[in-house]
């Protein structure tokens, strides 16, 4: 099949090894490759080293979408055997669309108990409402009546209840004491992604001081990381050009920094493949006005970007969107050098790993 033709060239053997399991402390001192876009330029620095890559005029576009605490663990509680779910999102109904772990089938009706990370506190309940056609499980979070008027707030109840859900590739996805807080980026405020933008994990507050010595300006999205993002691409997803689907938004405030950052000659630089795909979303939509939605652009070669000028990413898996993303920005068989040479200097990829400046 021609698709997964074209997914197989987006493929790489990683030494184990090179999976970035905890991140550097501090964040800055992770290796930093720069790669000229339009040119053979390859050379090596650390994430401190930003302020004397860019210029003053600069804009940095990050993502301040918040991780959620997204992962519980409880038991079923007709029988106490084992339960595991990721949350993925609630719908209308109140009701939690969960992935959902555990031995046997869940009925209707049914509650799941999950105990609160604090002691003292009674344990969350869901009941068990259905299933969607993706066959995902929905729950209804059950509240005595002093917290029916914070029954469906998921972000809350998360906090309580929920564990950071690092990626599979970091500890089987288990959590690690210090993920709560080191799987966040400093510029997290808006909460509803199921993963970090993992490009924005690399600065510091000092870093960002230095950034703003030197004249360099920093500008918001937000976009809500979902699930899809570690699977693997799928021969109909390429067929279709249409990926999963995210939320995403681009303020005003965001809006008039690039269109000033582009009239002084200045060059937008997001922050990570997911401010990429929220800014290239936005000028499909009759830019410049700020724009809130759902997005399932697939960015894959050949893409014509229209806001993004630079982009600084991670190194990301085999066969997926995201590595076709940044192929699009450099140029397919660029990228593949460049990913061989990480791989032969021994960079540390994905989540937790090193980063790529494209210019």
């Amino acid at each position: 099949m021609a698709e997964e033709l074209q997914i197989a060239a987006y493929d790489y053997d990683l030494p184990p090894e090179l999976i970035a399991q905890v991140p550097c402390i501090p964040r800055d001192q992770a290796r930093l490759m720069r790669l000229e876009r339009a040119g053979p330029g390859l050379d090596h620095h650390r994430v401190r080293d930003l302020p004397g890559l860019l210029r003053a005029g600069d804009l940095l576009v990050f993502n301040d979408s918040r991780v959620l605490p997204a992962r519980l663990l409880g038991q079923r509680a007709a029988t106490g055997g084992k339960w595991e779910g990721l949350y993925l999102r609630t719908h209308a109904s109140g009701a939690w669309e969960l992935l959902s772990q555990t031995r046997g089938w869940l009925r209707v009706g049914e509650e799941l108990t999950v105990p609160a990370l604090a002691a003292g506190m009674p344990p969350l309940r869901l009941r068990v409402q259905g299933r969607t056609p993706e066959r995902h499980l929905l729950a209804l979070p059950v509240a005595d009546r002093a917290e029916a008027a914070n029954a469906v707030d998921a972000p809350a109840l998360l906090e309580r209840y929920g564990q950071t859900p690092p990626p599979p590739y970091i500890r089987g996805g288990r959590a690690a004491p210090g993920d709560r807080e080191r799987y966040q980026t400093i510029f997290a405020r808006e909460p509803g992604s199921a993963a970090a933008p993992t490009a924005g994990l690399h600065f510091t507050p000092q870093l960002v001081a230095d950034l703003e010595a030197r004249g360099v300006q920093r500008a918001t999205v937000t976009l809500h990381v979902g699930t899809g993002t570690f699977a693997p691409l799928r021969p109909d997803q390429l067929a279709e050009g249409l990926l999963h689907e995210e939320w995403c938004q681009v303020p005003v405030g965001t809006v008039a920094a690039i269109e000033a950052t582009r009239a002084q000659g200045g060059r937008v630089i997001a922050v990570g493949t997911t401010s990429a795909r929220t800014l290239e979303s936005a000028a499909q939509q009759g830019w410049p006005a700020a724009w809130s939605g759902a997005t399932r652009l697939f960015i894959r070669p050949p893409f014509r970007f229209q806001l993004v000028d630079g982009l600084l990413t991670n190194f990301h898996l085999p066969r997926s969107s995201l590595l076709m993303l940044v192929a699009a920005f450099a140029c397919p068989e660029r990228l593949q050098s460049a990913y061989a040479v990480a791989i032969r200097e021994r960079y540390r990829f994905y989540s937790y790993g090193d980063a790529m400046l494209i210019l």
